[in-house]
């Protein structure tokens, strides 16, 4: 979602007669797109915006975009004064407006509203990717998860219309592109402002019949809001990715209580039940946080043992990590450090274990990949299944990289790794 909102003000800014150069030496405008849900990442920001300060006196304008943007405010100014803009996401539309107000003499300038309604539908994104796409359906998030800093630096939730998200996803394919990937940040809590009233899993069935696209993914979803239609959708439509990405947070219904998730873990574990039985077989990937306040080692082994049960394909651990205007800044029993590395560890360990077995059962299996790119160290190219696994294989046709990246390729799995899978291509 990132490196979409960061096309979005590249293609903005360009749309307007600016030029992107490559280094921040010849840059006049520096823009530093940043994210905050995790305290690691905001730290990274302040880090960085000192390194910045050494270009601040050769005439060069810095800007501070997105999340931590949206957070921290104006109090950005007073740590990094050197800082002349400071902007939300949902004010990317107008920073060539902003831009005037600094190239006239405004010394500090803001753009910190939720109240742009075109905020997500940006007309002039410049993609990065010839061949794949994001298109963002869905704007900030009305839940209000305990850990999260999210529904305070991205707003309410906003959907687009239907109509609008289906003439992008049509123009995107009458460009050339072939995959493209729904964005939010509760993507299947949309819901169509139109009189169409189309929910997500109707917009899921519409999208993977636009002529020329071949693929359709989305991320990222909450439980809350996973319906069985979605899993029916996914069945239905050999153009829809299986795979789906479902946060679990926590194996405990009482930590997922405290985490104000809105589902226990027998909720979740039927949604689980529904891929599980599908027709088709669908990657399942999920996040998990350890050393939640209050989180004993009974809450801990419940975590475990959902790893156990669900057999995840993949997940991304962190370690619970205190954001501001969050519920959880004020429980008490919070988790030693120490401890929480301690955990962190252990869930990354069980799960490697079940990668390894996962990704082994798939040798002698053809998938059907789309080519990324090449390692021409390593003679090999590399791609992606609809399962969402990376694929390194041998190819010993002509093509170059241009003739091939883009292109689907039927690859045989040959070796299998606890991140990745490595194969050759077949006829």
């Amino acid at each position: 979602m990132n490196a979409h909102d960061s096309e979005k003000v590249v293609g903005t800014l360009l749309q307007q007669g600016y030029t992107q150069v490559e280094t921040i030496e010849a840059a006049h405008y520096v823009f530093y797109n940043t994210c905050s849900i995790r305290d690691k990442a905001e730290q990274k920001v302040f880090n960085r915006l000192q390194h910045f300060k050494r270009e601040a006196g050769k005439g060069k304008v810095f800007a501070v975009i997105g999340c931590v943007a949206q957070q921290e405010g104006e109090k950005i100014f007073e740590r990094a004064p050197h800082v002349s803009l400071v902007a939300g996401s949902a004010s990317y539309t107008k920073l060539p407006q902003m831009l005037v107000q600094l190239e006239t003499g405004n010394k500090r300038v803001t753009g910190l509203t939720f109240d742009a309604p075109d905020a997500f539908d940006t007309p002039f994104t410049r993609r990065d990717n010839p061949h794949r796409a994001y298109i963002t359906i869905i704007e900030g998030c009305d839940k209000s998860c305990a850990y999260c800093v999210v529904p305070f630096t991205r707003g309410p939730e906003r959907s687009r219309t239907s109509a609008s998200v289906m003439a992008e996803g049509r123009r995107l394919a009458d460009s050339g592109y072939s995959e493209i990937q729904l964005l939010g940040q509760n993507v299947n809590s949309y819901r169509d402002p139109s009189p169409a009233a189309w929910d997500f899993a109707t917009l899921l069935d519409r999208v993977a019949t636009v002529p020329g696209i071949r693929r359709v993914r989305f991320t990222t979803s909450h439980p809350r809001d996973f319906v069985k239609p979605i899993v029916d959708a996914i069945e239905s439509n050999p153009n829809l990715c299986n795979h789906v990405h479902l946060p679990v947070q926590s194996g405990s219904s009482r930590v997922l209580e405290g985490m104000q998730r809105l589902y226990t873990r027998d909720q979740y574990l039927e949604r689980i039940s529904w891929m599980k039985n599908a027709r088709r077989p669908i990657a399942i990937t999920s996040d998990i946080i350890v050393g939640f306040p209050g989180e004993t080692e009974k809450d801990f082994e419940d975590t475990l043992n959902l790893l156990d049960e669900v057999q995840y394909d993949s997940i991304f651990s962190f370690k619970y990590s205190p954001r501001p205007n969050t519920a959880a800044l004020s429980m008490c029993d919070h988790i030693p450090e120490e401890e929480k590395s301690r955990r962190l560890t252990i869930v990354q360990e069980r799960q490697r274990a079940i990668q390894i077995r996962h990704n082994a059962a798939l040798i002698g299996a053809v998938e059907e990949v789309n080519v990324e790119g090449r390692h021409e160290a390593l003679n090999l190219w590399t791609g992606r299944t609809t399962r969402n696994r990376t694929l390194a294989f041998s190819h010993n046709g002509p093509e170059t990289p241009d003739q091939l990246i883009g292109k689907f390729l039927n690859v045989r799995v040959t070796r299998g790794g606890p991140n990745s899978l490595a194969g050759e291509s077949v006829n």
